[in-house]
């Protein structure tokens, strides 16, 4: 029976691991930890509050309000308890302040509510990020996020996505912030244990939109397949770690026309999707 104190040091082990095997961190630099609120972020949190002494880092954590109703509160709320906690200062921002609509106003102009949040999120994200002076931005995907997203797009056959996934991203142009993510191969369900164990205030509840993105099915796949036999999804990151390597190939990326964030084309993709909106909310 492995104790609390054993957990808690199996959790920091494997994530000091990838941070040292992938050189996540580096000394004397400002780190923007993309707190929503979740298990997941929190536990990133956490972690790097752990590593700041040792690296010398100066962190600041992001929380952004999508304007989901009778769902974001409660993330929010934990995301100000735990950087309290902490002693991170906490950024809010939100899609009403920035683009003057929440998400519950535009999601059913699109297949999934998860393509203009993601769009947004993102943008906001790295906006804010660079702002303040981050070098990198730290997310919460752990190894579950990574292969479900591996998996779609290997399904979709976007071979141009693959450059993107990986425990850390390159620095390709001065005002996008790269991503890392502490968490990369370290299991969902630890990830909870950890929350509950600890007693963490973290909101649990899933995004009421989730449901309908193939996110969802691709997650509800693996977990069939990992109960049936253990080990499966350690295996597939595994086997794209060793095997999916490409040749990354200098990024043509310019500053948007409109609103001056990197962009692969002269109108980023948040800018497009606003004049869409607008369009939607006036029709």
């Amino acid at each position: 029976m492995v104790t609390q104190e054993e957990f808690n040091k199996n959790i920091e082990d494997n994530v000091r691991k990838t941070v040292e095997k992938y050189k996540l961190l580096a000394h004397d630099e400002k780190i923007a930890v993309a707190l929503s609120g979740g298990k997941d972020s929190i536990l990133t949190l956490h972690m790097l509050n752990k590593f700041k002494e040792e690296y010398n880092l100066d962190l600041v954590a992001i929380t952004i309000d999508e304007g989901i109703s009778g769902y974001r509160n409660e993330g929010v709320e934990a995301a100000r308890k735990n950087a309290e906690e902490t002693g991170v200062k906490l950024i809010e921002k939100s899609f009403l302040e920035e683009f003057n609509f929440k998400l519950d106003d535009i999601f059913s102009f699109y297949k999934s509510a998860c393509i203009p949040c993601g769009v947004f999120r993102r943008s906001l994200l790295n906006k804010t990020a660079y702002e303040v002076g981050a070098s990198k931005i730290a997310t919460g995907h752990n190894l579950d996020d990574e292969i479900q997203s591996f998996l779609m797009t290997f399904a979709r056959a976007d071979f141009r996505r693959f450059s993107k996934f990986g425990p850390k991203l390159d620095t390709i142009h001065k005002k996008l912030i790269p991503r890392i993510k502490p968490l990369w191969n370290l299991p969902e369900k630890d990830v909870g244990a950890w929350a509950v164990l600890n007693n963490i205030e973290v909101h649990f509840a899933e995004c009421p939109y989730s449901h309908l993105s193939a996110r969802s099915k691709i997650k509800g796949f693996l977990n069939k397949m990992e109960s049936n036999r253990k080990g499966t999804k350690a295996n597939i990151l595994k086997s794209f770690d060793k095997t999916f390597q490409f040749e990354k190939k200098p990024a043509s990326l310019y500053e948007c026309k409109k609103c001056g964030e990197p962009s692969s084309m002269d109108i980023c993709k948040a800018c497009e999707m606003l004049e869409e909106i607008k369009g939607c909310l006036s029709g």
